[in-house]
């Protein structure tokens, strides 16, 4: 199985289908949880020191931090998946 990476800024990628979910870090609930990754060691600062745009959250519990707005990654990654349906569709013709 090929694995397909997903940029998240500054040429830094993850693994798509280890994606969990993509939310904006301005509510308390996502502070306490980058908190505490940062305290479990857990947390990779990928901004390159700008501004905090969005949180993925890993199926490992990693957490990534980066300057890309959450709806920006998510367009990505949904474009990766209907790119990916229209290949698998004119591979079986």
């Amino acid at each position: 199985m090929e694995q397909k990476l997903i940029n998240i800024g500054f040429g830094n990628s993850v693994i798509t289908e280890k994606i969990v979910g993509v939310v904006t870090p301005n509510s308390a609930p996502m502070k306490r949880l980058k908190d505490e990754a940062k305290k479990d060691k857990r947390l990779i600062d990928s901004t390159n020191g700008r501004k905090t745009r969005s949180i993925v959250i890993m199926d490992s519990n990693h957490i990534f931090l980066s300057a890309i707005q959450a709806e920006t990654i998510s367009g990505r990654i949904e474009l990766m998946a209907k790119n990916e349906k229209e290949r698998e569709r004119l591979e079986n013709i």
